[in-house]
């Protein structure tokens, strides 16, 4: 899996926000990219992309977009971008499965836990790539597309070293205008993006609030404190030793942030399934394997999963 080509055919799988900036990203950049697309299908093959970006504004017009709704249709790809939200984590057999040839490495952009186990499972470890985007991205509306700050990704091999292959991803990324680092610990730094996921995702989604609100009042700041010192806990007891000094920078990277919604927040007040699980429900499991209590992150779990009519995933109990 060392050898990858310097100019691979691109799919990107979960064509929302970030897999519609990230790919629109490359497409700018002339990569031979495919779009699996669902809701936006009609008006993206007919309109394009329209992306506002604090990195520069971009348009994309339809006939430099290769958009599909049926993966079958798509042509077998190098590299496959998972950009869907956990809780289609189901539908992975059916959506990637005809995409892959004996070579494809598969790199989920995904949230919280668990989820490169499960393409691991299903597609063997040696194509899994995991990675991290810090970026405030969010879908305004069909086919339009709202960056308003960062937009780094972080990547790493799942359960080996970095790789050639991994350095080769990372420059296609980095010459696209797309911020890219390596990671020499995939888990380490899934545990640390966790520290701003848990609170401000779960918090947003509980209570309906931007992030700017719930740090810019001490009892605010004092919470999201007390679940970003749990999430730390949890890691430590799963092996990875996180600085405490992160929880400053996150609440700092914060306060530039003005009133952000965060992806939980928008599929809450939208009616869609929230990524409870892989968010609050996989750093619970773990905290619980090793007899650790975390009250605050298991509050919100149950304070969410109270106000959810039905869950695709089990609740903790």
């Amino acid at each position: 899996m060392n050898s990858f080509p310097s100019n691979p055919r691109i799919a990107v799988v979960g064509s929302g926000a970030l897999g519609c900036y990230y790919g629109g990203r490359l497409v700018q950049h002339g990569h031979d990219v495919h779009f699996l697309m669902r809701s936006d299908f009609d008006h993206v093959h007919a309109h394009g992309l329209h992306i506002q970006s604090h990195a520069g504004d971009f348009d994309l017009a339809p006939d430099q977009l290769r958009v599909y709704r049926d993966p079958a249709n798509m042509p077998p790809a190098d590299l496959v971008i998972v950009t869907l939200k956990a809780t289609a984590n189901h539908a992975f057999p059916s959506l990637i499965s005809p995409l892959l040839a004996d070579h494809t490495a598969i790199l989920t952009l995904q949230n919280g836990l668990g989820n490169e186990q499960q393409l691991a499972d299903l597609f063997g470890q040696q194509r899994i790539i995991g990675g991290l985007a810090f970026a405030c991205i969010n879908r305004i509306a069909p086919g339009q597309i709202l960056h308003t700050d960062y937009g780094l990704i972080k990547i790493g091999e799942f359960g080996r070293p970095p790789s050639p292959r991994l350095q080769t991803i990372a420059q296609l990324f980095q010459g696209s205008n797309i911020p890219c680092e390596i990671l020499a610990d995939l888990n380490a730094g899934r545990w640390e993006k966790l520290i701003w996921n848990v609170p401000f995702n779960a918090l947003g989604a509980a209570l309906n609030v931007t992030t700017d609100r719930l740090i810019n009042n001490p009892a605010g700041q004092t919470l999201v404190r007390q679940i970003m010192e749990e999430v730390i806990a949890i890691a430590h007891a799963d092996g990875v030793n996180l600085d405490p000094a992160l929880i400053d920078k996150n609440i700092n990277r914060s306060l530039t942030m003005g009133p952000y919604r965060t992806s939980m927040q928008m599929d809450r007040q939208n009616h869609r399934p929230i990524e409870l699980q892989s968010i609050l429900g996989q750093p619970l499991q773990v905290a619980r394997s090793h007899a650790l209590a975390t009250p605050h992150i298991q509050m919100l779990y149950q304070l969410l999963a109270t106000q959810i009519r039905s869950l695709q995933d089990p609740v903790i109990e």
